[in-house]
């Protein structure tokens, strides 16, 4: 079993490079198959969910190299091959591989999805999106059969924000005949991302980013190539964690605009904020005020950032409530923060999280942000080492993650038993 291993205590101080953000690029790989010629995408994260998602493809046909921070993705020799169990089962974000099979063949067989299971995340609303389209869609032996003799499209109202769906349906409806109009779209950057390669495929969407999106679909697409945006949820974890260490850390490689609900809650504590260009300087003071945190969808408050806050939380003056709109249960990582000394209680939608002074434990990740949020723990005791187990979650989200902590002071190395 392999652990992750922290002596707390040293505030972190330097600079970290952000790396592209996980949430496009397990959206953009799949994308790249509805070309019909070789895609090219630039600052890929090297993240577990990254390298997964390179086997289905080449279990699918597709030729796929990927080198450093490039991937190059040729699909032209790509089949409809039913996948319903494997890789698909390790990975949420394989739907995506639904409306990108359907948009380019009419046709998809794909497992039921796996991934973080912090809380049930059902499809029913990419589901509803694929029907409007024309999509006929059974559930045998927990694999989806989606069928459709002619994509057309259609005007489709999401019940729910929702960001898997609106990029599944983008993609499908890329290659539909006619146009089709997504009602209440969810505005995350990454939505943009997704539009943005899309576009430069040869797809006409307008409104990415915005609650009505509209695609016109189009007969083919073709390769280009395309550099992702960088993860804003990363970036956020590292502010988080210079705040919660007293240190001072610039984050680089950042776009600040997708980083203001953050940064104006660590300003109300009392940490220092300093925006650049493409950059964030972070630091951190000797005492904070508590807040009151209420996460939503985008442009309000990180749902994934989230977890990670409810540590930097403990190291206020009185209490905080921490309220998640997004994922009503969303709260696993409480009780091991509970086994560090933290005095927090869970309230429904709801954390109360009084200040305190934590201290080492053997914990262990049950999800990517919850795991982020025990390593902000560990990092900020300073006596004894913290042992943090389910090193596999947070690898699914933070690439180099040792390295960058090692790099801006901290003693933080693996382990394995």
């Amino acid at each position: 079993m392999e652990k992750l291993m922290i002596a707390g205590g040293r505030p972190l101080r330097g600079t970290v490079q952000i790396s592209g953000a996980k949430n496009s690029a397990i959206a953009l790989i799949p994308a790249a198959i509805l070309s019909e010629t070789a895609v090219t995408l630039d600052n890929l994260p090297a993240l577990s969910d990254v390298a997964i998602y390179t086997e289905l493809l080449q279990e699918l046909g597709a030729s796929v190299e990927w080198s450093k921070d490039q991937m190059m993705i040729d699909p032209s020799r790509l089949l409809s091959r039913p996948m319903p169990n494997g890789n698909v089962k390790k990975l949420r974000a394989s739907y995506y591989l639904m409306g990108a099979l359907l948009g380019r063949f009419g046709e998809a067989t794909i497992g039921l999805p796996g991934g973080c299971n912090f809380e049930p995340r059902p499809i029913d609303q990419h589901i509803k999106g694929f029907e409007a389209l024309g999509a006929r869609i059974t559930n045998e032996n927990g694999a989806l059969h989606i069928q459709a003799k002619e994509l057309r499209g259609a005007k489709i109202y999401l019940d729910v924000v929702s960001v898997g769906a609106t990029i599944n349906i983008m993609l499908a409806a890329s290659r539909a005949k006619g146009v089709t109009t997504i009602e209440n779209a969810a505005k995350e950057p990454e939505i943009i991302d997704v539009a943005t390669l899309l576009n430069s495929m040869g797809a006409k969407i307008k409104g990415a980013g915005t609650e009505t999106i509209r695609i016109e679909g189009v007969d083919a697409l073709h390769g280009c190539r395309h550099s992702i945006i960088p993860d804003r949820i990363q970036a956020g974890t590292y502010m988080i964690a210079a705040a919660a260490t007293r240190g001072d850390v610039i984050v680089d490689n950042v776009i600040p605009k997708h980083m203001e609900a953050l940064t104006a809650k660590l300003q109300e504590m009392g940490v220092h904020i300093y925006e650049m260009d493409e950059s964030i300087r972070v630091v951190g003071q000797p005492e904070y005020e508590s807040v009151d945190v209420k996460a939503l969808v985008y442009p309000g408050f990180a749902t994934d950032l989230q977890s990670p806050m409810s540590s930097l939380l403990t190291q206020t003056r009185g209490v905080s409530i921490l309220s998640d709109y997004v994922y009503s249960n969303r709260f696993k990582h409480i009780p091991e923060l509970l086994r560090m000394g933290a005095k927090i209680k869970v309230e429904g939608r709801s954390a109360i999280i009084e200040g305190s002074q934590l201290s080492a434990a053997k914990v262990k990740a049950t999800d990517l942000r919850a795991g982020a949020a025990l390593v902000i723990a560990g990092l900020t005791v300073a006596e004894d080492v913290t042992e943090i187990t389910g090193v596999e979650y947070i690898d699914r989200g933070y690439d180099h993650l040792v390295t960058n902590l090692s790099n801006l002071g901290a003693e933080v190395w693996r382990q394995n038993d």
